[in-house]
């Protein structure tokens, strides 16, 4: 669109009208030529204030700056002669003849009174003044003619030629015809009026979006809600999209790692504080999540960000549904001797509890029948049942541990600690976890519920009912017989809250311990099923206890993963839903086709579905490990190590500090109460030994000699061993306390150099 600013620019000082009427000076600021308007602002009440304002009134106020064919043309002041003429007095008339509001008679006397002609020859009659010639004679006085001469007399002289007047041609005062009037020159047409008309429907369509986008606004404009105008972008985006979630009727794709997300509905509180839902699944594998932004001078947008994954479940999906997709063609894979993991890794209050677990029905009273935990066992025991397997004469066993602060303990033993040690075939043990076998699924169901009841939980800075540990309940298949072979395993895992890793600067203690080792235990498992993915040769699983007790799932041909991310949609949890949504994608980055893993089809079809094994042996291979660790138990720095070079741009120098000095500390923590165990049990046989020695008195005739020689060989025994013991005691109490200096220096320089990038 071409317009014609004349003399404005940027800078231009000029002359404006306000609502009110008042006119005063201002600055263009900027032109608009889509609008044909220009933005001014001034100075006023100690502020900048600005509008925006049409070329039109512009130009009305300052001439001198509008383009020469919008300038008004000067008319010239007519002569003396032209101002006798008929024609000027013509035009005269015509021009007033509207504004003219004369009563009737006022103007019936108008039409009587004299023509110009008339009034000229009465002039001529008149007796001149003395010494302008002779006296002419004087004429009778003037009397009027009759009606019907009166038209001709007030608008032709008789000169005139009546055939002219007949045609429409132009005559001039002498009666003669006037040539016709010259067209204007190309090229210099007037576009004024196109101008205008223009500004008028710009005028028009601007208000009439404004009343548009002021009844929309209304339609949803909430005082107590600061997003309002946030749920009225996201609603329109969501218009725009073509929604194609995921049903039943969706195949079941084969996959070695699936990774898939699921949303939760808005709860009750965050229905109560008026969150908008931020989070879009369009289809059967997007998610969408509307980040709310503002820009520097307020301006509200929206940032959407979208992630792709092998199945997105939107807020309307079942448990029965997920567990459909991610958790049922597992089960299968440990009757054909393999391993599986499906865990759960998300937000706290996200909904991983409720996916694993079972629904929440009244207050905290949980309904473990839908569980995924249930729903997986459920099939297995079903599966027994059907001829291909019944041959294999197996055994349902389950198990049911907690992994909190590095440390495991039993939740099916009164919550018993249990040590995690390597044997010989460096095969992960994890010493003194009970296995009881189940063979209905309410068995399950009551060792599910018990041991949720013995969770460790409590208040977190983030969260006032936060699961602060990794439950993992496993399904074991073992054959039949005295040596009791294992067949398949089945883990199932509910993480700790992916926030509680930024209580790693906590001043306590024990809330940084505690967020160190999740966000360790996350990160470690994250690489080891993606170096899992891409076949590497050693898995960086002695990073955290989490991935050391799944190191055995994540070996071998028939190992497969599945992870559920759950996400909660609310405004307020955004960028923790980004940071889970971001995991994710890290864990498997997929390519652009929908298929499932075809290298593992291939493989899976290759290695046939029977096969037994136990014990690690059979398609339980173990991957190799690299020359610096073979046959050796390192230390968790090692593989902390390499998890920080590939993951640089997720953790820091200073976190890297954090986490291995943490690793260091439970490290001696583990070894200092394995002394204190040893001095107690060298304790207990010497007191054994001696208690022994001291019943020897008690008989009538004891002999004296050999109880003295053999008190006196116990003595020095007793001296020698306990010795060492005691001194190994002695030296890791010392080195534990040094550990706990470190860890609390490192935390607290952590702490100073966050404040610092927070100022």
């Amino acid at each position: 669109m071409n317009v014609d600013f004349g003399g404005l620019e940027k800078g231009t000082s000029i002359h404006i009208r306000r609502s009110n009427g008042r006119v005063h000076k201002a600055i263009v600021t900027q032109l608009q030529p889509t609008t044909a308007s220009v933005t001014v602002e001034w100075f006023e009440d100690d502020e900048t204030k600005g509008k925006e304002v049409s070329l039109e009134m512009i130009f009305e106020l300052n001439q001198d700056l509008a383009p020469e064919n919008k300038k008004p043309v000067p008319q010239e002041r007519p002569t003396s002669r032209q101002r006798h003429s008929r024609e000027y007095r013509s035009f005269r008339k015509s021009s007033h003849k509207r504004a003219d509001a004369r009563p009737a008679n006022q103007r019936r006397t108008m039409l009587q009174a004299p023509t110009a002609s008339v009034r000229n020859q009465q002039k001529e009659n008149r007796s001149p003044s003395p010494g302008y010639g002779p006296r002419r004679v004087a004429k009778p006085d003037y009397q009027p003619p009759p009606p019907a001469a009166r038209q001709s007399i007030l608008n032709l002289p008789k000169s005139y030629d009546n055939d002219k007047v007949a045609n429409n041609v132009p005559i001039n005062g002498n009666g003669m015809a006037m040539p016709p009037p010259k067209a204007p020159p190309r090229g210099r047409k007037s576009n004024v009026v196109d101008e205008v008309e223009k500004l008028r429907k710009n005028r028009e369509e601007r208000r009439a979006a404004q009343v548009i986008e002021r009844e929309r606004r209304q339609q949803y404009y909430d005082p107590n809600n600061a997003n309002w105008e946030f749920a009225i972008m996201i609603k329109e985006f969501r218009a725009s999209l073509e929604m194609k979630p995921l049903t039943a009727a969706d195949p079941v794709l084969d996959h070695r790692i699936c990774v898939c997300v699921r949303k939760r509905p808005l709860n009750k509180k965050e229905l109560g504080r008026k969150e908008i839902d931020v989070v879009t699944v369009p289809s059967k594998n997007i998610v969408m999540v509307s980040e709310p932004k503002s820009k520097v001078d307020m301006t509200k947008y929206l940032e959407n960000q979208n992630f792709r994954f092998d199945y997105s479940f939107d807020e309307t999906c079942t448990n029965e549904m997920v567990y459909w997709y991610t958790a049922r063609p597992l089960v299968e894979c440990i009757f054909e001797g393999g391993m599986a993991t499906c865990f759960a890794y998300g937000q706290t209050g996200s909904g991983k509890t409720h996916t694993m677990g079972g629904d929440f029905t009244m207050g905290k009273a949980q309904d473990t029948r839908k569980g995924i935990y249930a729903l997986a066992a459920q099939d297995v025991f079903h599966l027994l049942q059907k001829p291909t397997y019944r041959h294999h004469n197996l055994d349902v066993y389950a198990s049911f541990f907690e992994i909190y602060s590095g440390k495991v303990f039993d939740l099916l033993n009164k919550k018993c600690r249990l040590r995690v040690l390597e044997d010989g075939r460096q095969q992960v043990q994890v010493v003194g976890l009970q296995e009881r076998r189940v063979t209905s699924i309410e068995e399950v169901l009551q060792l599910i519920s018990d041991g949720t009841r013995c969770r460790t939980s409590g208040v977190t800075s983030a969260n006032q009912h936060s699961s602060r540990s990794h439950a993992v309940f496993q399904l074991i298949l073992r054959r039949s017989g005295p040596r009791q072979l294992l067949h398949g395993k089945f883990s199932l895992i509910d993480l700790a809250g992916n926030e509680r890793g930024a209580d790693t600067t906590s001043a306590d203690r024990q809330t940084r311990v505690e967020g160190s080792e999740i966000n360790k235990s996350l990160l470690a498992l994250k690489e080891c099923i993606r170096a899992m993915s891409q076949n590497k040769q050693h898995l960086p699983f002695r990073a955290s206890k989490l991935t050391q007790v799944l190191r055995d799932s994540f070996i071998g041909e028939r190992s497969r993963t599945c992870m559920i991310a759950t996400i909660s949609p609310g405004i307020t949890s955004c960028e923790h839903s980004l940071n889970t949504l971001r995991y994710a994608d890290r864990v498997k980055e997929l390519a652009l086709d929908d298929g499932g893993d075809e290298p593992f089809k291939k493989r899976h079809a290759a290695a046939g579905g029977g096969g037994g094994g136990g014990g690690g042996g059979g398609m339980l291979d173990r991957i190799d490990e690299s020359p610096q660790q073979a046959g050796m138990h390192s230390p968790n720095n090692s593989d902390l190590a390499l998890i920080s070079s590939i993951c640089e741009n997720e953790i820091s120098r200073e976190m890297f500090e954090v986490h291995q000095t943490v690793s260091s500390l439970q490290e001696i923590e583990e070894e200092t109460v394995e002394c204190h165990r040893n001095f107690l049990q060298g304790m207990s046989t010497s007191m054994a030994a001696s208690t022994n020695l001291f019943n020897m008195t008690e008989d009538v005739d004891f002999d004296a000699e050999g109880y003295v020689a053999r008190v006196k060989d116990h003595l020095e025994t007793f001296e020698q061993e306990n010795k060492k013991l005691l001194e190994d005691f002695k030296e890791k109490l010392n080195l534990f306390e040094q550990t706990l200096l470190e860890e609390e220096a490192v935390s607290q320089n952590m702490k100073n150099k966050a404040g610092n990038r927070k100022v």
